[in-house]
């Protein structure tokens, strides 16, 4: 067993281990309660979750607005359900044990009040609240409010020192712990800037003591890093415990509890995840939220990579030309054939992008494509998919049909949608999971399995 040192987290001393937040309707009040039951920390996701019906049921979430700001509405409803729902689950299942946190991500639609309503809602049942995906400058304010501590998800020590010299300086005292997510090893959104090369991954002990400077400059000796992304075996990371450069430290586990009993998606996820070779999770900029973010190189991460090659400058003036639902573009003549080769390949309807140029899809992707965007529910603070953006109702710019909707594709993963054909966020190690022999014979622990099992320190 490792010497892990309890730490005071959230206002209790607890075992200092998290179970990360991974969004619809995957850290749920189940995961999140047994993990707190434990001694650590749950997380259950305040996007988008699971609200039920009188017979335990998972209400789908359906939308009959016919505008999408009658959709939105309809979103932030069934998020604030869902969310109270998930937090008294998660009290109720901890046997007041641990802590319990809940996850969102800073650039969802109508995150505010979506947060805001929750921690009304669920009063008592919340004791952190988590947020990634953007810069919270706001999140402080909100724990002010309520009364409980917050905890942002950064990726560098600059993000933090914005934060906090912009907003959290003021409410210093519930600030819980400071989330480092590794860009280049945690799965989902990972905040990559533009001061880093998404192809060249930096030491993580580097960037973690460049956190503990900045924190220190401000006092923050004592607030604990919670270290999320490519954890896997204590053991490998026993140079972390105990160090006066790093200070206290916690860490995160996301991936890796997706595969307990209690973990709705479990059974559905195990095949693949088990299949999984170095190197089967991309880091790519795919996503509708502008963000880059690591996925499972399925069917639908190859697809639209591929999509991206499928791409022809739009000129002033040629005679190579293409029709883009009703509208004549002149495309560089250089593409010339490559465009007949793709139309040959059935990519034969070209669609405009917002940077100048046209990528040619089938014409059944094009009305999905359409379809998805014409049913945009809000999901984003600001969508490049859809185009939405929620201050003003639009970006400004096309729709990208480069990326896709994100709300359906995770909805539909965490409900028994098809491995290859959706979205499938994952950490880069998930491959460990077919080298562990903790999971020999497709065996699935329960979350009190695992708990035990990380303790050993593998």
């Amino acid at each position: 067993m490792l010497n892990l040192i309890l730490q005071k987290i959230s206002g209790k001393e607890v075992i200092p281990l998290v179970d990360g937040g991974k969004g619809i309707s995957i850290s749920t009040g189940e995961t999140c309660g047994a993990w707190a039951a434990e001694g650590g920390i749950g997380t259950f996701s305040a996007v988008n979750a699971d609200s039920y019906d009188a017979e335990g049921n998972p209400i789908p979430q359906i939308y009959h607005g016919k505008t999408r700001q009658e959709r939105r509405k309809e979103l932030i409803e069934y998020a604030v359900a869902g969310g109270i729902t998930q937090a008294k689950i998660a009290r109720e299942r901890s046997n007041g044990k641990g802590r319990i946190h809940m996850n969102a991500l800073w650039e969802m639609g109508g995150s505010m009040e979506i947060i805001e309503r929750i921690l009304e809602g669920a009063k008592d049942c919340v004791h952190g609240v988590v947020c990634g995906a953007g810069m919270p400058y706001e999140l402080a304010d909100i724990a002010a409010k309520y009364k409980v501590y917050y905890y942002p998800i950064v990726s560098s020590a600059r993000a933090f020192s914005a934060l906090f010299r912009r907003s959290f300086k003021k409410v210093q005292e519930l600030l819980g712990g400071v989330v480092y997510e590794d860009p280049w090893l945690a799965g989902g959104h990972n905040g990559v800037s533009n001061a880093d090369d998404p192809n060249n991954p930096q030491n993580p002990y580097l960037r973690l003591v460049a956190l503990r400077s900045v924190m220190n400059e401000f006092g923050l000796y004592m607030i604990p890093i919670i270290i999320a992304g490519g954890v896997w075996w204590l053991s490998e990371w026993e140079d972390f415990i105990d160090n006066k450069e790093l200070g206290p430290v916690a860490f995160q586990f996301g991936t890796r509890t997706i595969l307990t009993k209690e973990c709705p998606v479990a059974e559905h996820w195990h095949d693949k995840l088990m299949s999984l070779k170095p190197g089967d999770v991309k880091l790519t900029k795919l996503s509708p939220t502008g963000f880059y973010s690591s996925a499972i190189n399925n069917e639908m991460i190859s697809d639209l990579l591929a999509r991206l090659e499928r791409q022809a400058k739009i000129v002033e003036s040629s005679s190579l030309k293409a029709q883009c639902f009703g509208r004549e573009v002149c495309l560089d003549e250089s593409y010339k054939e490559d465009v007949a080769r793709w139309t040959a390949q059935g990519f034969n309807t070209a669609m405009l992008t917002p940077d100048q140029t046209v990528v040619f899809v089938t014409s059944e992707q094009a009305k999905q494509i359409l379809h998805d965007q014409q049913n945009c529910c809000c999901c984003l603070s600001a969508c490049r998919f859809s185009s939405w953006c929620q201050n003003n109702g639009t970006t400004g710019r096309i729709p990208d049909p480069r990326t896709f909707c994100i709300q359906k594709n995770l909805q539909n993963i965490a409900h028994g949608g098809d491995v290859e054909k959706n979205l499938m966020f994952a950490g880069h190690r998930a491959y460990r999971f077919g080298q562990d022999p903790f999971y020999a014979n497709g065996f699935i622990p329960t979350v009190h399995q695992l708990f035990e099992r990380i303790l050993t320190g593998y």
